[in-house]
């Protein structure tokens, strides 16, 4: 059985997109991680579903690389949304995910913005495993009496995020080493997204993320929201930040009046193909 797919990224986090409108797309685990496999597959941070929504222009379905299903994608919602518009001529669409309802409309550039909603700052929300203020938990990496990482923000953006302050940006050993810890950790019970935040000034931040189930990617969309919420709740920065990572830069604005999170960034378009399953 074969299925066409269109290989996208926004910002460099990579996405395999089927159309399942009209055909339902139902792959085992086992060949999500096949698809996703870099080597051996087609290769991509995660895989999408667009399938139809009685409430929205189309639901969004998430798989990451170590075919987990997770609740929603903020750089895949852009690639959606340019998808869903391209198709359909609107400058505005709704996609539902399992971590509830965005809104995509078209932006300056053939970018594309994502009303990524409210955040959800409450302890239980995030979720965390007990009750601690979220703008600084308990949890550290390193000696107790030395850490070399500690006091995270903790940001729920519709899936489950930690981000940690530093003087630097750090290296892809330091990432991948104290993500993958960091992840697992008992304090959050769905795992988490580990973000270390960089803030070059009140308005410009460097971004890197160790994802939950796809480990480090060039971008992560839901993480640059989580990023600037958690950097102005700590006075770090404004409401409204340039976020630089590795696959390129997001604009991310926390609006105060609505305090919705709008996330606005590029989207491209790689190449089609047909997946054997």
């Amino acid at each position: 059985m074969t299925r066409p797919f269109v290989k996208m990224n926004g910002a460099g986090n990579d996405f395999v997109v089927v159309n399942a409108l009209e055909t339902p797309f139902t792959p085992t685990v086992e060949q999500v991680r096949a698809i996703a496999d870099r080597e051996t597959g087609e290769g991509c941070d995660q895989l999408i579903s667009i399938e139809p929504s009685a409430d929205a222009d189309a639901f969004m379905r998430v798989w990451n690389a170590d075919g987990s299903m997770v609740e929603t994608c903020g750089n895949a919602l852009r690639c959606v949304g340019w998808v869903l518009m391209e198709s359909t001529g609107k400058d505005r669409v709704v996609i539902d995910t399992a971590g509830g309802p965005t809104v995509a409309t078209r932006a300056a550039g053939g970018q594309v913005t994502v009303d990524m909603g409210a955040p959800r700052l409450d302890w239980t929300q995030v979720p965390l495993a007990e009750e601690m203020d979220t703008r600084g938990i308990e949890l550290q990496v390193g000696p107790i009496d030395d850490p070399v990482l500690h006091t995270p923000g903790a940001v729920s953006m519709g899936n489950p995020h930690v981000v940690f302050f530093m003087d630097h940006a750090p290296n892809d050993g330091f990432v991948r080493g104290s993500g993958s810890l960091v992840e697992h950790h008992p304090l959050f019970p769905e795992g988490v997204n580990v973000g270390f935040v960089h803030a070059l000034s009140p308005d410009h931040i460097r971004l890197r993320v160790w994802e939950r189930g796809a480990g480090l990617t060039k971008a992560c969309g839901t993480g640059a929201c989580a990023a600037l919420v958690a950097s102005a709740r700590r006075g770090v920065t404004g409401r409204h930040a340039t976020v630089d990572v590795d696959g390129g830069r997001l604009m991310i604005d926390w609006d105060e009046a609505s305090d919705h999170v709008f996330m606005t960034g590029p989207i491209e378009v790689e190449r089609a193909g047909l997946l054997s399953l």
